[in-house]
């Protein structure tokens, strides 16, 4: 239903996929407030994920593992740049293929690749759930890491069901440029201009604790969420939220972890409950 947001005001957390979800919202009659949260670069050593690419070529993954969907594009961006692309999607046609949550399955797509599971929760505890029920004794498993996170609960899992781990880290966050869009956000927020704010990674949860510390708007940060609707897209953004002693209020359907049903569960709770911003 078009113009479901008409009137509203959502703040969104700029990541990669920031202009298709603007865009989406902006359809439903929603001002969109954006807010850059950090940049996403390649490794910058390029030397140890070439290393682990040329490792993957010689002798082929039992199996691979994707955190991310930005991950594998890194990966493939590099393989590329190094003329080691189609060497290195014939091999990985030899792997099974394990991803966390929808967003690496599209990735693997479009090199005409496809996971052969995919966790029902896009969590690094689905991960190793899901993998739990495998048997990976003396398996050669490639693990496609993503920054900012403690990932040795995984490695652990992984090692003690036998596989050999061989991780990979492909890019990194650049955050610092963004603390000063991030406090502004804040503060539209603890003044009550925002209606909700949509939170589609864990990452930006923990950039606005981060960036809220660093310019000493805690207080703030706390005082707008309790007047903000809280979005979440899925389980993953809202455990983050419960750490930090903090809620979501809106989340879609189980299994439907994606941005349109987000949407359409941020317009409902909006349409029963519409905070009157201050203009």
């Amino acid at each position: 239903m078009a113009d479901r947001l008409n009137g509203t005001r959502i703040l969104i957390l700029e990541t990669r996929e920031e202009a298709q979800f603007s865009k989406l919202l902006a359809e439903q009659g929603a001002e969109v407030v954006q807010c850059p949260m950090f940049t996403i670069e390649d490794a910058p050593d390029p030397a140890p994920v070439e290393a682990w690419i040329r490792r993957a070529i010689d002798e082929p993954l039992d199996d691979l593992v994707l955190m991310t969907g930005e991950g594998l594009r890194r990966i493939m961006k590099l393989a590329r740049a190094r003329g080691l692309d189609q060497p290195l999607v014939t091999s990985l046609a030899k792997s099974r293929k394990f991803t966390r949550g929808p967003k690496p399955g599209k990735a693997l797509r479009e090199v005409s690749l496809e996971a052969q599971q995919t966790t029902e929760k896009p969590t690094t505890e689905g991960v190793i759930e899901m993998l739990g029920k495998l048997d990976l004794k003396g398996h050669r498993l490639g693990l496609q890491l993503y920054p900012d996170k403690d990932h040795g609960a995984l490695t652990g899992a992984l090692s003690a069901q036998g596989a050999e781990v061989d991780s990979v880290l492909p890019y990194v966050y650049d955050s610092k440029a963004a603390d000063a869009n991030i406090i502004a956000a804040i503060d539209d927020m603890a003044e009550g201009r925002i209606d909700c704010i949509a939170l589609t990674n864990l990452g930006q949860v923990r950039r606005l604790i981060e960036a809220a510390k660093a310019g000493g708007s805690e207080a703030k940060l706390r005082k707008g969420f309790a007047r903000t609707l809280i979005a979440s897209v899925g389980p993953a953004v809202s455990g983050e939220l419960t750490g930090h002693g903090l809620r979501a209020d809106v989340s879609p359907p189980e299994d439907a972890y994606f941005m349109r049903p987000l949407i359409s569960a941020m317009a409902a709770a909006l349409a029963e409950k519409r905070p009157k911003v201050a203009r």
